[in-house]
């Protein structure tokens, strides 16, 4: 009986040890998940800084501000600053953009010798475009990343076409994300159906910088100033090639 006795005792100390260790587990998930969408009050760059602009001139300039960041986003950025004081008196070491998170590597006391701190691949050049979420696979592409970029609006080949008719195409079919910055405060975008029913709806917009020719560049620039980009990313077993654009006429829509 003492025997039974002690096994039930220890059955249910076993128990009460397992359930306190779920709820402590359980208890620290929720506190990592929370940390990791919490919105944390960083500096971020709001314009262009050149290589060589002292801080103290661009914080001035409004060039640089606090900002509420997400945690999982601070995460990826070693040495992001909580305060404008910390960087004061230093000069910057490598070209800024709009919306990066400032990071205490990006200021110094000299200018470093490489040209840019992007990985721009020979011959080519880097530019930034700003696309709302939808646009840009609701935030899956990341530095490094390899996309295709579509375009939308009215894409006739002649000035006679009907301005109304809407068309999608490929613009590029694979080019290289050299940095994604922070999400931006969100844009009031109106839209009007074919009934003439306005919807009104806002979406961040975050940049993003690519690398492409200077051909290809022209097409992006003027596609991002004139009409609609979007952003698809690749895989290693993506298919994606030219092929006639898809318009807001049935017979196109569903051929």
């Amino acid at each position: 009986m003492d025997r039974r006795r002690l096994l039930l005792i220890l059955a249910v100390f076993v128990a009460v040890i397992g359930t306190a260790l779920v709820f402590i587990y359980v208890r620290g998930a929720d506190s990592r998940a929370q940390r990791g969408v919490a919105n944390v009050s960083a500096l971020q760059a709001t314009s262009n800084i050149a290589a060589g602009e002292t801080y103290d001139a661009a914080l001035a300039a409004g060039k640089l501000s606090m900002q509420q960041i997400p945690q999982n986003v601070l995460d990826k950025n070693t040495g992001y600053q909580t305060s404008v004081d910390a960087l004061k008196g230093k000069i910057a070491a490598v070209p800024i953009f709009p919306g990066q998170v400032i990071v205490s590597s990006q200021f110094g006391d000299t200018v470093q010798s490489t040209s840019s701190s992007l990985a721009i691949p020979k011959g080519m050049i880097a530019i930034s475009v700003n696309l709302t979420d939808p646009d840009r696979v609701a935030g899956n592409i990341e530095n490094g990343s390899q996309v295709a970029i579509f375009v939308t609006g009215n894409l006739q080949t002649t000035a006679t076409a009907a301005s109304s008719v809407q068309s999608t195409r490929l613009l590029l079919p694979k080019v290289t994300v050299l940095n994604v910055g922070s999400p931006q405060p969100p844009t009031t975008t109106t839209s009007t159906d074919q009934t003439g029913t306005q919807t009104t709806e806002q979406l961040p917009r975050t940049l993003l910088t690519i690398a492409v020719s200077q051909k290809d560049a022209q097409k992006v620039i003027l596609s991002s100033k004139a009409l609609q980009l979007t952003f698809g990313l690749l895989t290693s077993s993506s298919k994606v090639h030219p092929a006639p654009g898809t318009t807001t006429l049935v017979a196109s829509l569903f051929r």
